[in-house]
This record gives C-alpha cells, sequence and structure tokens, in this order.
C-alpha cells in the first residue's frame, strides 16, 4: 500500500496544478484589461471548491447508494480514514477526488471571460457545486444512474469535461455576446502564457488520467502513455489543419490541439489501446476545429475561450471514442469494434444525459441568481477592463488606455 499511497499523493499534487495552469491558459488568451479576473474566476476554485469538498461534497459523491446523490454520512469527513481503504486509504481517495472539483468548476469560467461579474460567477459556483458536480461524480463514480446503465468514464469526460462545457455554454448564451463581438478582434494578448499553461496542463494530466487508476501499476502506466499520445497526436493533427487551410501553423492552436487531445482520451485512457489512443487524437482536433471555427461563428454565441469547443466536443468525442474503441484486454470492456453493442449505446447515453443534466440545471441556477443581483458588468465597465472593475488591480500598471 506504501507505493500506491506515494503514487496518488503525487497524483493529486498534479491534478492540483492543473488549476493555475488553466489560469496562465485562459489569461493569456485573453485581452491584458482582463487576464486578472479571468485568472481569479479560475484559481478561486482552489478555495471553493476546496471547502465545499470536505464539507459536503465527497459524503454526497461517494456515500450512500442513491441513483443521483449520495447521503450526508461523510459529511466534514466524518468516519473517513486515514489509514484503511481499498489499495489506499479512503482519505487519500477523498483527497485526490477533490482535485477534480477544483478543475471542473474552473473550466467554465472560460466561456464567460471579460463581461461575467466576478460575485456572480462565485455564487454559480458554489450553487453548481452542489446540484450538479456532486451528483455528477456520484451518478458515474459513486455506483450510480450513469454506472448502472453500465457507461464507463476512466477519469471525467462525463463528470469534468462535458459536465463544464456544456454549462460554460448555457453560461454565456444567457450572459449575452461581448460588446464588439464580431466587430473587433480578441487576440490572445500573451502566447508564452498560452505555452506555460499548456506545458503545465499536459503535465498535471498524468496525475489526472494516471492516478485515476488508483494504483501504482500497469494500468497506471497504459493510462499515462495514452494520454501522451493522444494528445502528441492532437496537437499534430491541429497544427496539419491549420498549415492546410491557413498556410501557417500556430502556437494558440498547437496548445489547442495538445489540450483537446488531453480531454478526449479522458474516458477512455485506462479502457483502449494505445494504437486507439492514436486515432482519438488524430480524429479529435477536427471536431473541434470545425465546432470552433466554422459552427460557433454560424450559430453567433460566444463561448469566449472555447470552453464547450475544447471541453465540451472533446468530451463528447472521447466518449462516444470510448465506446467504440474499449479494448477487452486494457480495462475489461468491450466496446463497438470488438463485436458488442452495449457499451457504445451506454456511452451515447450518457453523453446525452450529461448535457441535458448539466445544461438545464445550469439554466436554472443562472436564472435564479440574476434575480438577485445583475450577472454582467455595464457596456462601460466591459470597456474599462474587468481587472480595474471587479479588482482593482492591474497586471500592467504601465497600461492605462483600452485594449483596441
Amino acid at each position: 500500500m506504501a507505493a500506491n499511497i506515494a503514487f496518488i499523493l503525487i497524483c493529486s499534487g498534479l491534478v492540483f496544478l492543473m488549476t493555475p495552469a488553466l489560469a496562465f491558459f485562459y489569461g493569456g488568451l485573453e485581452r491584458r484589461k482582463n487576464i486578472l479576473n479571468t485568472m481569479m474566476m479560475v484559481i478561486c476554485t482552489m478555495g471553493l471548491a476546496s471547502v465545499l469538498w470536505v464539507a459536503i461534497g465527497y459524503s454526497l459523491s461517494f456515500s450512500g447508494h442513491g441513483d443521483f446523490f449520495g447521503n450526508f454520512d461523510k459529511l466534514f469527513f466524518h468516519g473517513v480514514s486515514m489509514t484503511k481503504g481499498d489499495g489506499i486509504p479512503e482519505g487519500l481517495f477523498a483527497f485526490f477526488q477533490m482535485m477534480f472539483a477544483l478543475i471542473t468548476t474552473a473550466i467554465l469560467t472560460g466561456s464567460v471571460a471579460g463581461r461575467m461579474r466576478f460575485s456572480a460567477i462565485f455564487l454559480f459556483i458554489a450553487i453548481w457545486l452542489v446540484v450538479v458536480y456532486f451528483p455528477m461524480a456520484h451518478m458515474v463514480w459513486g455506483g450510480g444512474f450513469l454506472d448502472k446503465i453500465g457507461s464507463i468514464d476512466f477519469a471525467g469526460g462525463n463528470v469534468v469535461h462535458i459536465s463544464s462545457g456544456i454549462s460554460g455554454l448555457v453560461l454565456a448564451i444567457v450572459l449575452g455576446r461581448r460588446r464588439e463581438y464580431h466587430l473587433g478582434d480578441y487576440r490572445p494578448h500573451n502566447v508564452p502564457f498560452v505555452v506555460l499553461g499548456t506545458g503545465l496542463l499536459w503535465f498535471g494530466w498524468f496525475g489526472f488520467n494516471g492516478g485515476s487508476a488508483l494504483a501504482a501499476n500497469g494500468l497506471a502506466i497504459h493510462a499515462s502513455i495514452t494520454t501522451n499520445t493522444a494528445a502528441a497526436c492532437a496537437m499534430l493533427s491541429w497544427m496539419l489543419i491549420e498549415k492546410l487551410l491557413n498556410g501557417k501553423p500556430t502556437v494558440v492552436g498547437a496548445c489547442t490541439g495538445a489540450v483537446v487531445g488531453l480531454v478526449a482520451i479522458t474516458p477512455g485512457a485506462g479502457f483502449v489501446s494505445i494504437g486507439a489512443s492514436f486515432l482519438i487524437g488524430a480524429l479529435v482536433s477536427p471536431f473541434c476545429y470545425l465546432f470552433i471555427a466554422v459552427i460557433k461563428q454560424k450559430l453567433g454565441f460566444d463561448d469566449a475561450l472555447d470552453a464547450f469547443g475544447c471541453h465540451g466536443v472533446g468530451g463528447i468525442f472521447g466518449g462516444i471514442a470510448t465506446g467504440i474503441f474499449a479494448d477487452p484486454s486494457v480495462g475489461g470492456k468491450t466496446g463497438l469494434i470488438y463485436g458488442q453493442t452495449h457499451l457504445f449505446i451506454a456511452q451515447i447515453e450518457s453523453v446525452l444525459f450529461t448535457l441535458v443534466f448539466a445544461g438545464v440545471a445550469s439554466y436554472l441556477i443562472i436564472s435564479l441568481i440574476r434575480v438577485f443581483m445583475p450577472i454582467r458588468v455595464s457596456q462601460q465597465e466591459e470597456a474599462m477592463g474587468l481587472d480595474q472593475i471587479e479588482h482593482a488591480e492591474n497586471a500592467y500598471p504601465t497600461f492605462m488606455g483600452m485594449d483596441s
């Protein structure tokens, strides 16, 4: 058990690192007048989600046997052993799972960057964790509804990426477009920050997926290899798309490709073969690129940093691909190409359920919040920048004007 404990402790730290990594990734993509606000929306989850997880989240997610949520037996980690458990102590499992709550809520904030009031997004995240994330974790990993229908999710395709992606999209639609959407050119203000964030996310993802084996064993090794392979293939695939369509590959495009590859392999990292991870990585980039570059523009919604385009679409693709490519010799589950249809159908059902459940719940939550407080800054405040308006700070003190 000692080796497993050491391994999962390290993996927990790696997953924790993903949240500040996402702050750099999102912050670099935003305008300079909004970078601190964008990063604050991400890193506030390190405090908020941590407290809620210990207080109520773990109990609602992993105690009891309900179809949709657990019970209150383990509030504040009551009765959670720090020395005994199945492979690792239960306390370590709870600690590892806490890190997933942090990064999941951080992801959805990318959709509303540049125009949402911080108090509104903070309250939304608090309610969303209780209403959406904790039930999703229970339904998938706590023996709930989605587990009972036979769907699988190795490290968070449904729980993390699809739920946060669709919730971010709903927020973006309710909030409305940024004031210069389709008029101004929204360019990343700090591409090196995007590269830094991508590198740290990729690094943390080895804990995210590899650690989901919950032991220092061959499955953890396999999941780490499929994770890296899918990310690498998706990066190259995105670069090729840009080269063919635009004549030049971009740094931001290469980083985006890597992230969508990491997203896509997450639900199947411990279920698909290494060969399948090549295909999953190579094929997810065209789907996400099409959605971001074409479909989003035609539909006209303003998912500012493409939280749904990357995590929602990538998670959907990965969940369905897992139902196709799951190799019984790897994780004991049989996909479509190996002659069984049950898992493939269950994966589609779980994806559709997650989209509806998280989407409707998010709409109801934000609709309730807007009754009691304004959820969006004014046009003038948006023009001035949310760093100064929401936090009375500037990332770059010498910059006094507006972004062009």
